[in-house]
């Protein structure tokens, strides 16, 4: 079990990370597990890119319809289930693959999370009143420039994040240290990211898939959701994609507009994840153009676990 490695695939969102794993599978016993904040919730299956049912019986995903909708999950149970199905995986001699989105998710896996102070409640009053009298965009100014890193990580639209990321700066006085040895020391991980050459590219990508989300249900799939009765500060609420058709449903936009918001959105998520990841040296690239880029991909990851003598 000790020999065989641990792979992570990320790369933006619409990079192609599902076609190559499956890819891959054809290529190498592996078993794929979902490192996305998104692919946990039961019932938001088009907003979120689940691969199809009957993809998933061709190539099943763990840590994926993990949550409902009404329920929340943390970075710290992620590396708890992440853990149990990366150890069950190499007992039975299978790669454990993790593929997603969650660069948060990723490195909490791998560096640990901080020591943070629990929420503080005059803290956390205080920041709200600064909300409703400076509005969101200060209060992430402020984040960036104090701590750059973890603003990259969070949408400039996202209040409960960025209100909880002041409050700790603002409590420890400074940015929240990771350790700076690896927690995954028990594991050989092996970094891929696969992104399409150019930004351009990966743009047309993200439009052409939001126009299919909605083609393919998009917007009953939001509705759904928005009528669960969920409390406004619900996570599933506030995904890329959902809340904006929530802004259609409430005739706050129009249809062209909920297209080019979801997108812009989506754009924006997308160049946070390539931020993330160029920032990481260990991340190795691969290129996401042209028809066979998932097999060129999958046989580039195939080749370098064999390199390093795993006889996978």
């Amino acid at each position: 079990m000790t020999d065989i490695p641990v792979v992570f695939l990320m790369g933006p969102t619409g990079a192609g990370k599902t076609a190559t794993v499956f890819a891959l599978s054809r290529l190498l016993a592996i078993e794929a597990i979902s490192v996305d904040a998104a692919q946990i919730y039961r019932g938001l299956d088009i907003g979120t890119a689940k691969p199809t049912l009957g993809e998933r019986r061709i190539l099943p995903h763990g840590l994926i319809d993990i949550r409902s909708v009404a329920e929340s999950y943390s970075a710290a149970a992620f590396c708890e289930d992440a853990r149990r199905a990366i150890d069950a995986a190499r007992r039975r001699g299978r790669v454990p693959v993790l593929v997603g989105g969650s660069n948060f998710y990723f490195r909490a896996l791998e560096w640990g999370l901080p020591d943070i102070p629990a929420s503080d409640a005059v803290m956390r009053a205080a920041l709200m009143v600064e909300l409703d009298a400076k509005g969101l965009p200060a209060l992430y100014a402020e984040l960036a420039e104090r701590d750059p890193r973890r603003a990259r990580a969070i949408a400039p639209t996202d209040p409960q994040r960025i209100v909880r990321a002041l409050e700790i700066v603002r409590t420890l006085g400074r940015v929240p240290e990771v350790g700076k040895t690896p927690r995954s020391g028990r594991y050989v991980l092996l970094k891929f990211a696969v992104a399409p050459r150019e930004r351009a590219e990966l743009h047309r990508r993200i439009g052409l898939r939001f126009r299919r989300m909605l083609t393919r249900g998009l917007i009953e799939e939001a509705a759904w959701l928005f009528g669960q009765g969920l409390p406004v500060k619900a996570p599933a609420l506030r995904l890329v994609g959902y809340r904006q058709v929530g802004e259609y449903l409430r005739d706050k936009i129009p249809y062209n507009g909920l297209v080019e918001q979801g997108s812009a959105a989506t754009r924006q998520l997308a160049k946070r994840q390539l931020t993330w990841l160029r920032a990481d040296p260990a991340v190795r690239w691969l290129d996401g153009d042209g028809p066979r880029a998932p097999e060129i991909c999958a046989t580039i990851i195939r080749d370098a676990i064999d390199a390093m003598g795993y006889g996978l």
